[in-house]
């Protein structure tokens, strides 16, 4: 496959660099209102709605907005007119491209933000980005129409409360068996099929696709102990982890709805690790992480699954 820097298939520059704080913000059926993106990687980088100023210029739609600082390469599809805050890039094609092409580029030059960990901003990279010259024709077949919307109903239609002052302490090692990642380097990957899980915080993790067996199976939980430490996945397929990455192999029968609520415990652990500090293996199996229990003071892990289906998505896990 062909590569090109990004430039020669995009027009990029900057978008409005707007403060939230000087425009009127309302709602988004307010009328004459209009689309603010900011440098979230939530909600498609939408942080807000404002009122139109005939004084700002709008970025048209059907254009690519990518953050080059902050959340570094949160990369999406603007459908709608939009403005922007500060440290956002506005890509245009050159030539004429379909929605799912925009969106096969969006995830091309997302794919690249692990290449921007420890404050890196792609503010001065970005145009020189390799990405390929056209989307692969297993993609042209795909239409938008056709995707499946995924359903918003919860598994269970009970509410289950969270009332975390009455859950207990427990060591990590009591109840996962934790392995490190492999080493790899960029050299020695071929593509392939196997999921390289990286040190990064999004995408599950999943760096690339390699031609390796897997190292480790599934139905596990991977945790970055460097990079982006404490971001927390569950892997449902056997796959590949770098070294800096942990494995927790569950010492109890765990399944994907048990998993989720682990990961978002652990990622909740994520504000002890500034500065640097590291959460290598001998770290983390003295860790201890707070959980819903039993009376026998065991974790409570039907609690933990049933709180999972009673969220909305929980039928489209």
């Amino acid at each position: 496959m062909k590569l090109l820097p990004l430039h020669k298939l995009f027009d990029v520059k900057y978008g409005n660099s707007l403060e939230l704080i000087n425009l009127e913000q309302c709602t988004k059926d307010t009328p004459n209102s209009i689309n603010f993106v900011s440098r979230t990687e939530k909600n498609n980088g939408i942080s807000a709605f404002v009122l139109r100023n005939e004084d700002i210029r709008e970025n048209s739609a059907n254009t690519i907005s990518v953050a080059v600082s902050g959340s570094v390469l949160a990369t999406f599809l603007q459908p709608e007119p939009y403005y922007t805050g500060f440290h956002i890039l506005v890509l245009t094609p050159k030539a004429i491209m379909t929605k799912v092409e925009l969106l096969f580029y969006c995830h091309c030059i997302s794919s690249n933000k692990y290449k921007y960990n420890y404050g890196r901003q792609a503010n001065k990279t970005l145009k020189e980005i390799m990405i390929p010259s056209e989307m692969p024709k297993d993609f042209q077949k795909i239409t938008l129409d056709k995707l499946a919307i995924p359903s918003s109903k919860p598994i269970l239609q009970k509410k289950i409360e969270l009332h975390t002052e009455n859950w207990k302490w427990f060591e990590i090692q009591d109840l996962f068996e934790i392995k490190k990642g492999k080493r790899l380097t960029k050299a020695d990957m071929i593509e392939g099929e196997t999921p390289f899980i990286g040190s990064i915080d999004s995408n599950n993790g999943y760096r690339e696709y390699i031609d390796a067996k897997p190292i480790h199976s599934g139905n596990t939980i991977t945790v970055n102990y460097n990079g982006s430490v404490a971001e927390s996945f569950y892997q449902p397929k056997p796959f590949w982890a770098s070294d800096d990455v942990n494995v927790l192999y569950p010492k109890f029968n765990m399944n994907p709805l048990i998993a989720l609520f682990f990961t978002t415990v652990i990622k909740a652990e994520k504000y002890r690790f500034n500065y640097g500090r590291k959460w290598h293996v001998e770290r983390m199996n003295i860790s201890k992480i707070k959980l819903p229990s039993t009376n026998r003071k065991q974790p409570d892990y039907e609690f933990m699954e049933n709180y999972i289906k009673s969220l909305p998505y929980s039928s489209s896990i």
